[in-house]
């Protein structure tokens, strides 16, 4: 029993210094050397300060910004330490009340906007912490972020483009926007 005992214990000793210990701080080195700005959680600094990060979705309800896409996490959004869907099928009443409730919402903060709501904008993600909208779900708002911070809406239209991103690859997803990019945009042309 002994001689099959130690060298499993030293393999488990081993393999667990070795993929526990020497292969995470060699892959986090070399991430930090190649790919510094995201290996540190692409964080966007203003006048000393973090704001938030390029990777991770913000709340914004303020009208004069561009609104997030919604979040399920608990117990309060955007919480990176809970990401998770809420797991609500489509036929859930609760589900269809969160959708309504978010409808209305952006049906107060913008009353003159008829057209049809962007899904990106009353469904949360799989992660609830997507830190991106749809070109579409952006311009939907662009005439609100326009009147209340008294920009020319071809300004308001001309920073979506700019900050619009577009498919991986040519190929894979849609193109989309950053909104806290997106914000700090407009925050600095206005």
């Amino acid at each position: 029993m002994a001689t099959l005992l130690r060298p499993a214990l030293t393999l488990l000793i081993f393999f667990s210094l070795l993929t526990g210990l020497a292969y995470p701080l060699v892959t986090t080195g070399i991430a930090r050397l190649v790919f510094p700005h995201q290996a540190a959680g692409s964080l966007i600094e203003r006048d000393g300060k973090t704001v938030g990060s390029l990777l991770i979705g913000q709340g914004f309800s303020d009208p004069k910004y561009f609104w997030s896409r919604p979040s399920a996490t608990s117990p309060m959004p955007y919480n990176a330490q809970a990401s998770s869907g809420s797991n609500q099928g489509p036929l859930n009443p609760a589900l269809m009340d969160a959708v309504k409730g978010r409808i209305e919402a952006l049906h107060a903060a913008d009353p003159g906007n008829t057209a049809t709501v962007p899904a990106d904008l009353v469904y949360s993600s799989a992660s609830g912490l997507d830190p991106h909208i749809s070109v579409a779900a952006a311009l939907y708002q662009a005439d609100r972020v326009s009147r209340v911070r008294h920009l020319p809406i071809e300004k308001v239209r001309q920073l979506i483009g700019e900050y619009a991103e577009g498919t991986l690859l040519g190929f894979l997803g849609e193109p989309r926007v950053n909104v806290l990019a997106l914000n700090l945009a407009l925050d600095a042309a206005h």
